[in-house]
């Protein structure tokens, strides 16, 4: 793990850590877990867009995030999430950069994980360790991110994280036949801020 880390680092990547999990830039040799999860339905039921449906289109997906590493402009932070202890593929975190201001960068922010993880609060404690990083290490002033309302565990995740609700849109996104409601929340540095004081 050291080795990995190493190398991620040289190269001008990310590695992040919680309690229980690691966070970090993607590698080639993530190809196989990477398709697991990003293809498949469960995980990606409420993100028809990114889901992929063979490899190929799991190696493009993966071959993009590798060409974001080390970038000076780069728009693209989206982490493989694992196990701390036995390296298995959790799910994936981070946030794609919308504009930049002198204030800072405006980030729309998103995860995703395996059912196996569902329920037992790896998303938040991942998510907040996103949200620590892009305040306090990527220069972030605003993020945002959110979710259709049927997807319980995905608005309790932020939540938990205390981002504030400041949208709810009625018939907004067009999914599996149907149209869906969408909820969105924010997060500002300063809010942050105070978050963390307590």
């Amino acid at each position: 793990m050291e080795q990995k880390k190493k190398e991620i680092l040289s190269a001008g990547g990310i590695w992040l850590e919680t309690e229980r999990m690691i966070l970090r830039d993607h590698r080639w040799e993530d190809l196989e877990s990477h398709h697991g999860l990003i293809s498949d339905p469960d995980a990606m039921y409420y993100l028809p867009d990114i889901r992929t449906h063979d490899l190929e289109e799991s190696r493009m997906d993966l071959e993009s995030s590798i060409e974001a590493i080390g970038k000076p402009d780069r728009r693209e932070y989206f982490l493989r999430i694992e196990d701390k202890e036995t390296g298995e593929l959790i799910g994936e975190t981070g946030y794609t950069v919308m504009q930049e201001h002198p204030v800072g960068k405006l980030v729309h922010a998103g995860y995703f994980s395996r059912r196996k993880f569902w329920g037992q609060g790896y998303m938040t404690e991942a998510f907040r360790e996103i949200l620590r990083f892009a305040f306090e290490e990527n220069n972030v002033f605003r993020v945002t991110t959110g979710c259709d309302p049927e997807n319980k565990g995905s608005e309790r995740v932020m939540i938990k994280c205390g981002m504030i609700r400041e949208a709810d849109m009625k018939q907004k996104v067009w999914m599996d036949g149907r149209m869906h409601d969408r909820v969105e929340y924010r997060m500002l540095k300063e809010e942050w801020k105070r978050l963390r004081r307590g």
